[in-house]
Parts: C-alpha cells; structure tokens; sequence
C-alpha cells in the first residue's frame, strides 16, 4: 500500500549523500518547474542555494529536525525537513512541505 502517492502534502525523500531517491506526486508537482519526478537520482546540493546546501548538511551531522514556515506564490506553507533512520542508522532526511490555510485556527491544550 502505497499511501503517501497521492496525499495533498509534498514528500522528498533523500539518502543519507543527498540523492533524492523518493517522491510522491505532490512533490513532482511541487517541483515540476525543476523536473518533477526527473528530480529522482539527482543530489540536493543541486537543487539548492549554497546557504540552503549548508542547512541540508547540519541537519544530516546534527540529526536535529528543522521546521519553519515561508510564503511562496501567495501560499503560506510549513517545510519539516528530519532524519529517517534504517536500523537505527541515519539514512537520509525527509522532507515534507504542505500549504497551511490562510485562517488556520490554533488551539492550546490542557
């Protein structure tokens, strides 16, 4: 079962040297104007600005997820960019990046 395919959130995934070896279709459409799912065997490093490379980087030698919003294109989205683990190894980081609503209530729990 293949269930993240076609969930409304993009899903990038890397291996631990940065090669993207997943996508879902959300995020071939996200990044259609780079090559969509042509974006599969190609580095990071590649993709990315030289400041952007850096963050990749520290967050493959600190294992820390890294967590912020931006706003593109008149959509606010939240980038949630962790470490995946195989065995217990650090493997790669995954990325998922989803389009907040503008009026997105928030709530305090006790």
């Amino acid at each position: 079962m293949d269930w993240s395919k076609e969930i409304n959130f993009a899903i990038t995934v890397s291996d631990k040297d940065g090669k993207i070896i997943e996508m879902n279709d959300k995020s071939a459409e996200t990044f259609s104007n780079y090559g969509g799912f042509e974006l599969l065997g190609k580095s990071l490093f590649e993709c990315h600005k030289p400041n952007s490379g850096e963050k990749i980087r520290e967050i493959g030698n600190t294992l820390l997820t890294n967590a912020y919003t931006i706003e593109k294109n008149g959509l606010k989205k939240l980038i949630l960019q962790t470490p995946w683990y195989k065995d217990g190894v650090f493997a790669g980081l995954v990325e998922i990046s989803l389009v907040l609503p503008d009026n997105m209530p928030h709530f305090i729990r006790k």
